[in-house]
């Protein structure tokens, strides 16, 4: 079953009838105009809906079951992609995928939250929030990747870290802290993409980059919105009032200097279109990453470190 959310449903609509039409009009030329003009309706119709979307419902088109995710990017951006698993200490997470591919022919590491699409796949991925092993599989790939000399590229969409009993027995704030140094360290270029949600210190595990992308419908946030409701006023039923409170939309974010560019999606949303999403993502990717190349590594930490140190910075 398609999940639609209530505030897309006029454009969720016309996208279906204008596929069913496509597959009715595929060999008819004299058709095809008029198709091509219900498509044009269709995003046209996907832009005026979508632009004066609330904070909170943005917030709800991040978490959008249909969304990609890293696996959904990797199958689209890169070659010869080879999965590493474990941590070498407890156990491999299924939260957090880690690996080696090519990326515009150039050997990278990447790391990326990966969720579920059905129950019993959410249910592996723990909703793509990772345990303390996941953040230590993605430590042993950022040394990896500082041994080797190769680019790190890192997807973030995670509610946040798991915070259960067995997350907090094994150190799930130390391998966070530890993950966050290790990034910090890098003398390789560094690139981090929100995707979806980038919820607290588990999406800020594979954040502390020399540049950071967000899609036009992700989020980047210390707390949810409704969490933060739940400490304000006791009520979660306040949380649009809080999402739009915390400034955590590609728009704020850029503006607030946490991000370095909002990369657009297709009209609708991501989901509407993976293809289309992961060739706008590949644009902006690939133009941060080679922004960086002929940086030293002194330079590339200095300049990490000057990245996050203007973090927080206000006027008066």
């Amino acid at each position: 079953m398609v999940h639609v959310l209530t505030f897309e449903r006029p454009v969720a609509d016309l996208v279906v009838g204008v596929r069913e039409l496509r597959e009715v009009v595929e060999d008819d030329p004299q058709l095809q105009g008029e198709l091509k003009k219900l498509e044009e309706k269709a995003a046209s119709l996907a832009r005026e809906v979508f632009i004066s979307l609330s904070p909170m419902q943005k917030v709800q088109l991040s978490r959008h079951p249909s969304r990609p995710y890293t696996l959904d990017y990797v199958a689209r951006l890169f070659t010869d992609w080879l999965e590493l698993h474990g941590d070498r200490r407890y156990a491999d997470d299924a939260a957090l995928v880690t690996g080696l591919a090519r990326y515009h022919g150039r050997s990278v590491v990447v790391v990326g939250h990966q969720k579920g699409r059905t129950t019993k796949d959410n249910v592996a991925r723990n909703f793509g929030m990772p345990n303390p092993e996941g953040y230590r599989k993605a430590i042993r790939m950022y040394e990896l990747a500082d041994r080797f000399g190769l680019p790190v590229i890192t997807f973030v969409d995670t509610p946040g870290a798991y915070p259960g009993i067995g997350a907090e027995e094994r150190g799930q704030a130390e391998a966070i802290a530890a993950s966050l140094e290790t990034m910090s360290r890098l003398g390789v270029p560094a690139v981090a993409v929100v995707t979806g949600e980038g919820g607290s210190g588990g999406a800020l595990a594979l954040g502390v980059a020399n540049r950071v992308l967000v899609l036009e419908f992700g989020f980047y946030s210390v707390i949810s919105p409704e969490g933060c409701a739940a400490i304000l006023w006791k009520d979660s039923q306040m949380a649009p009032l809080a999402a739009a409170s915390l400034k955590i939309t590609a728009p704020h974010l850029l503006e607030l200097g946490v991000v370095d560019e909002v990369v657009a999606e297709p009209a609708g949303g991501a989901h509407t279109d993976p293809d289309e999403a992961a060739r706008l993502l590949d644009l902006s990717l690939h133009a941060m990453l080679s922004g960086l190349d002929g940086m030293s590594p002194d330079e590339l930490r200095e300049d990490r470190y000057r990245r996050f140190r203007k973090l927080g910075a206000v006027r008066t």
